[in-house]
């Protein structure tokens, strides 16, 4: 009988907690196997790759993964390099860092790096991303575009991604830098496509490309507009554009949604920390973790 391959993407919307609980990593690491991971990293979004290799590899190397190496082609005729593709042949986890995501697609997409990252994903190794290396994951992702509420004529620009999710649009640093108006803008024009914003130190871990569990700090916003109106053919450039009758969805940390049906699954809450923060905000005793303490026990015994 043939083994059943669950395939698994941990797509970061930047910024994710790399000195406390280091709950979205720590995710990460499990999901490649833990102290048995063979981790790849891809830094080549990042214009501090040797920076951003040292900080993820003292990350999982904390987290008890064994092996990790990079991989990080200066061109893309390098990305056709033997060993660097039989490094992510073999692994059980591969994660790209942040920064430039156009960058990084004129490097991989189309080479057999971009097709060694496809087989992994399909052979059941978990691929991650953060930021810039979240986006790539779609079919087509966001390489352009600016930030506001507002949805706006040319608000964004699309380019190639690896193809590893389909059916989707994917941003990052969503709450963060207002990028609400560019999702929104974007799925008007290409109403078949989901567009899931991700703020930062949040992850959507999505299996077998259908099942989204959010976990992190913040939340993730799905926009379905395949029954909306809009105007996006006709708006002049850079004016605001209707988009009337969009569903959107705002899922926190505990969130399970169906991608194929855009329904909600199941919620549990898991935002027990946001009561303690907020009332040690207001007691003014934020930085006394033993008040953070006092009020983390109170807190709890009010939730119950």
């Amino acid at each position: 009988m043939a083994r059943v391959v669950h395939t698994s993407l941990l797509i970061i919307g930047g910024a994710e907690d790399k000195v406390g609980r280091t709950t979205v990593l720590r995710r990460f690491v499990r999901l490649a196997g833990g102290g048995r991971a063979r981790i790849v990293i891809i830094p080549t979004a990042s214009s501090l790759a040797d920076e951003a290799v040292e900080t993820y590899t003292a990350i999982f190397s904390r987290l008890g993964v064994p092996e990790i190496v990079t991989v990080d082609p200066p061109s893309r005729s390098a990305a056709e390099d033997e060993s660097l593709v039989h490094a992510i042949d073999h692994a059980t986890g591969v994660f790209m860092t942040g920064g430039n995501q156009l960058k990084l697609a004129q490097l991989f997409v189309g080479t057999p790096l971009a097709e060694a990252i496809s087989r992994a994903h399909a052979r059941g190794a978990v691929v991650a991303g953060t930021s810039a290396g979240a986006s790539i994951m779609s079919r087509f992702m966001i390489s352009l575009g600016a930030d506001g509420v507002t949805p706006r004529q040319r608000a964004g620009q699309l380019t190639s991604g690896l193809g590893l999710l389909a059916g989707v649009i994917l941003d990052q640093h969503f709450d963060q830098r207002a990028r609400y108006g560019r999702l929104m803008a974007l799925v008007a024009g290409s109403p078949d496509l989901l567009g899931i914003g991700i703020d930062e130190d949040t992850a959507a871990e999505i299996r077998d490309g259908r099942t989204l569990t959010v976990l992190g700090s913040g939340a993730i916003f799905v926009v379905d507009a395949r029954a909306a109106v809009s105007d996006v053919s006709e708006a002049r450039l850079h004016a605001p554009i209707l988009v009337s009758g969009a569903v959107v969805h705002s899922l926190p940390t505990g969130a399970t949604f169906d991608l194929q049906t855009a329904s909600l699954i199941g919620f549990v809450e898991k935002h027990p920390d946001a009561i303690v923060k907020a009332a040690a905000k207001a007691r003014g005793d934020s930085k006394d973790s033993g008040g953070a303490a006092h009020v983390g026990r109170a807190a709890a015994r009010r939730t119950h």
